[in-house]
């Protein structure tokens, strides 16, 4: 069985994101049966989702976790589901880290206006509240770099068929992207990855249930 975790490398001048230390702290970790490979990627428009896709088709793994940071949530967020559009507000403070500023533009021009997680996103939350972690579902994952890869990810399950698990979840900023910005909440590196360890070990659950008990999961929408 094999899983792949990706994180983010700082964006919008903070000098720290907390998912390339998640992905850097997971390495230490271990699960019995499972290879685990992660790949840091750019804050860049459709960059980020082309060199995710290479590790996909490189890796094969049978679950991918992209993880993101959102400033302002408290919980850890896996998301339910992803949009067909890039935006950037014109009055955003940032562009991508290219420079870019999309506005109303598709991922895809003909893929489906949204698509929806293949992860078992409630298990994940009841387990990581259960542990005492702040954890919700989410049903935004915005218009930035986050949704543009959990879409690309998505839309390549739902094209080729993947028997592969797949989405995206937001990690609250750490302390130290907090500490630039007075009364934003914030969440430990630990409490991070202990909620990112119990969603891999709920993913591994699903996959082995799956074994025995195949069946489609998540999908598409049109609005």
């Amino acid at each position: 069985m094999k899983i792949l975790v990706s994180g983010f490398e700082p964006f919008g001048g903070s000098r720290v994101n907390p998912t390339e230390q998640l992905i850097f702290d997971l390495q230490s970790l271990s699960f019995s049966g499972v290879e685990i490979r992660t790949v840091l990627l750019p804050v860049v428009f459709d960059k980020c989702a082309r060199l995710l896709m290479e590790e996909i088709r490189s890796f094969q793994p049978d679950a991918v976790l992209a993880c993101g940071v959102a400033g302002g949530r408290a919980d850890i967020t896996p998301e339910r589901i992803a949009i067909n559009m890039k935006d950037i507000a014109e009055d955003a403070p940032y562009p991508d880290n290219a420079g870019v500023r999309p506005h109303e533009q598709p991922i895809e021009e003909d893929g489906p206006d949204g698509l929806f997680t293949t992860l078992p996103v409630s298990r994940m939350v009841k387990t990581m509240r259960e542990a005492g972690i702040p954890a919700s579902i989410s049903y935004s994952a915005g218009t930035y770099i986050c949704n543009n890869t959990m879409y690309v990810l998505l839309n390549e399950i739902k094209k080729t068929a993947k028997a592969m698990l797949g989405g995206f979840i937001h990690f609250p900023a750490s302390p130290e992207m907090a500490a630039a910005k007075p009364g934003m909440p914030s969440m430990s590196q630990e409490s991070m990855l202990r909620g990112l360890k119990l969603m891999i070990e709920v993913t591994i659950e699903e996959l082995r249930a799956l074994e025995h008990h195949p069946q489609r999961q998540g999908g598409s929408c049109s609005m």
